[in-house]
């Protein structure tokens, strides 16, 4: 059997959405509530039969230390209990966020950005020291943070090791394993390294300071792989480890210039920063000493404060210069003002310098650029020259025309240039794709994949580019298991090659969140749209693919109910594109349909057919009446003209709609059983059973086809046809189609 099969489809009142992760103290699922607060938890739980009393022990100390504290940078308890089995269970809230470390790089936060976040940190340990518990495995993994109301929140979760100080948090034994180190040895205190050795609160500041280090310089001050995990904490233990200073590490480290980059920094002022204080008070956190470092983690934080506001700190006693430079920081406009005369000269002569050599280096770049792009443009141009009166000679050419013999020269004429020809069919490829000429843009993007693996390997950075359009068209089509292969090995190369805080990673990530949706994988849906939102944060929140994405994961809400969440996430993406791309942009009109979706559903339909028509007035203007988004939201319409029973402008309009389906269309195309749907239901409410009839049945055969990956267009077909059988009178058949209805099941993933 399976894991997933053994996974729980309830854990008490809580309905298990998917498994977060497991480890030594247990498995931790995301789980749903629902009751008087309906809200998405984690549920963590020990299996108390498979485990040790000393692993159930920590696992119940862990609940007890939550439920003790309330700070808003401490992950809450909401509840505790058992299974039906026995295993002991809390739930917490869910934290939807990045590890320390990972946030920062991806946000690219300046060092003082980043001690501000720090500080959040130290107040919250401080709160659970006061609380008289000691977390004793803090590390940037068990440090999230995320984003609430555009402020960042750090949020500790797992105490799963702590120790009560002066109190027992359970009555079952808790003690340290004879010989052996509770923790993570990268992050540990001697003190905790040394198992005969108490531990108390001093032990999280040197773990502290180890994060500080890492947030500081992009690396541990030691690194645990170095002669064995054994040997490692053997050393700590001692004390005869010999960090170096962040400043000396920074000039060291083999990525130091990456490492300046994403603090936003060049690598000669990051050490400038880093050498002086910032040292001082990361060696003082983790001094071998326990006496010697900071007494709390509240003076750790007010050290960090008092840095920030350019005023001498704990851990390092100034020198006369050192108050001298701190003076003119806190005071720099007057500082300035009596300095500005007699650097000007110089100072203008430098700046002309360093602006000449940028101009000679960015001049060589574009001169590049053009060079490389100047083959693209003008066969291109070539191409649309045709519709030139004089080259044309009376022939007239539509867009379609006219791409199709682009794609026709491009394979002919450039087979000698392999890289050009697959950079063209890609450019063509996506024209096609995005005037919804879906079968003519597939060859292209085939043929673009196979040139650039030939000519550049299977995990060359540009064969992701194909494989993402291939994987858009075959979501497009319903053939989601041939999406999901093309877009998972995109995303995997891209990743390789450009990191996970890449825009063309982020945007790969979304198209698969979409996919995730139209397989009816809800969660999975949820949990990379709330990543790829988080992510795409790092390019600022008025952006057009931020606002994709922020409308993606309001659909995704819609279809779990939470529709004023919904709501709200359209409206701030509409917002959004309105102002960057214009009221006029076809994106508009998309997020337009959504809302009127969301309307519909809610039976709210006079507004439902008001955001409709706004829809398709600004898509219609920008992709014409037969594009295949525009054909989709006039067929809202008339689903919603039907449900206001406006039957004589509903049906001319589907069978319109129809009609210009299958004439652009392939004959199995899912959208078109969109309509069919729709149409069979006015003539049912018209009581024309007959014409209704033999459309369901179309409708039903081609959703069916589907129903293994999604069955709710064919739950929705079978219910409404079995509502017709009722009407007319056919009630045996009516409850076959009811039974057949309740029997889809999506297939085992």
């Amino acid at each position: 059997m399976s894991e997933s099969q053994l996974e729980p489809e309830r854990i008490g009142p809580y309905r298990v959405i998917q498994l977060l992760g497991k480890g030594g103290m247990g498995a931790v699922y995301e789980a749903e509530e629902s009751g008087p607060v309906r809200r998405r938890v984690a549920v963590k739980v020990v299996n108390a039969g498979q485990f040790s009393g000393e692993v159930v022990a920590r696992f119940e100390a862990e609940r007890q230390a939550l439920a003790l504290m309330n700070h808003p940078g401490i992950a809450r308890v909401l509840h505790a209990g058992a299974t039906d089995a026995g295993d002991p269970y809390f739930t917490m809230e869910l934290v939807r966020g990045l590890p320390i470390t990972e946030y920062c790089d991806l946000q690219r936060l300046a060092l003082a950005e980043r001690m501000l976040l720090f500080i959040d940190v130290c107040r919250a340990v401080q709160h659970a020291h006061q609380k008289g518990v000691v977390h004793r495995d803090l590390k940037p993994s068990n440090v999230l943070v995320m984003e609430q109301d555009g402020l960042r929140q750090p949020k500790i979760i797992d105490f799963g090791v702590a120790k009560a100080i002066g109190q027992q948090l359970t009555e079952q034994v808790l003690v340290t394993l004879s010989g052996t180190a509770i923790g993570t040895a990268a992050y540990m205190s001697p003190e905790q390294a040394d198992t005969t050795m108490d531990v108390d609160t001093r032990s999280d500041i040197y773990s502290l300071g180890v994060m500080l280090y890492e947030l500081m310089v992009g690396a541990l001050p030691l690194d645990p792989p170095q002669g064995g995990l054994h040997m490692f904490i053997a050393q700590i233990a001692s004390r005869t480890t010999d960090p170096p200073r962040p400043s000396t590490k920074l000039i060291t480290g083999p990525q130091s210039g990456s490492i300046a980059y994403s603090r936003r920094t060049d690598i000669k002022r990051l050490q400038r920063e880093l050498s002086g204080d910032l040292d001082a008070i990361v060696m003082m956190a983790m001094q071998p000493d326990r006496t010697l470092r900071y007494p709390t983690a509240a003076s750790l934080a007010d050290d960090l404060r008092l840095h920030l506001d350019h005023q001498p700190v704990v851990a390092r006693p100034p020198s006369t210069a050192d108050r001298v430079l701190k003076f003119v920081r806190r005071h720099r406009v007057g500082a300035a003002s009596a300095a500005l005369v007699s650097i000007a000269v110089a100072g203008g002569a430098v700046l002309a310098g360093i602006g000449f050599v940028r101009a000679t280096r960015a001049e060589r770049i574009a001169a590049q650029e053009a060079a490389t792009s100047a083959q693209v443009t003008a066969f291109l141009t070539d191409v649309f020259s045709v519709s030139d009166p004089g080259r044309a000679r009376g022939d007239t050419l539509t867009a379609r025309d006219l791409l199709a013999r682009g794609a026709a020269r491009v394979s002919r004429e450039l087979s000698g240039q392999p890289l050009l020809q697959a950079r063209l069919m890609q450019t063509l490829g996506t024209v096609h794709q995005q005037l919804g000429l879906y079968d003519e843009a597939r060859p292209l993007f085939e043929n673009a994949l196979r040139i650039r693996e030939r000519e550049l390997g299977p995990d060359n950075l540009l064969v992701a580019e194909p494989l993402r359009s291939l994987g858009e068209i075959a979501r497009v089509r319903g053939q989601f298991a041939s999406a999901d292969s093309a877009l998972q090995r995109a995303l995997a190369i891209r990743k390789a090659s450009l990191g996970v805080g890449n825009p063309d990673v982020i945007s790969t990530m979304a198209t698969l969140a979409t996919l995730r949706f139209s397989q009816g994988r809800i969660a999975d849906a949820e949990s990379l749209y709330t990543t790829v939102v988080a992510l795409d944060s790092v390019y600022g929140t008025d952006n057009a693919s931020r606002a994709r994405m922020l409308r993606g994961l309001g659909v995704v809400h819609w279809q779990q109910g939470r529709n004023g969440d919904a709501e709200r996430l359209f409206k701030r993406a509409l917002d959004i594109q309105q102002r960057v791309l214009g009221s006029d942009h076809p994106d508009v009109g998309g997020t337009l349909n959504n809302l009127g979706a969301l309307y519909y559903q809610q039976k709210e339909y006079q507004r439902a057919l008001e955001s409709y028509e706004q829809a398709r007035l600004v898509i219609e203007k920008s992709l014409g009446p037969r594009h295949p988004s525009v054909l989709s939201v006039t067929n809202n319409i008339g689903e919603t003209l039907w449900k206001l029973k406006q039957f004589s402008q509903a049906e001319p309009m589907l069978r319109q709609v129809l009609a210009l389906k299958e004439a652009v269309m392939p004959a199995n195309e899912v959208s078109i059983s969109v309509t069919l749907h729709a149409l069979a239901g006015v003539l049912r409410d018209q009581r024309r059973f007959r014409e209704a009839e033999p459309i369901y049945r179309r409708a039903l055969a081609m959703r069916e086809k589907t129903a293994a990956t999604n069955p709710r267009p064919a739950q929705e077909t079978l219910r409404d046809f079995a509502e017709l059988m009722r009407q007319s009178g056919r009630t045996t058949q009516a409850d076959r189609l009811s039974a057949r209805a309740e029997t889809l099941q999506p297939a085992k993933k």
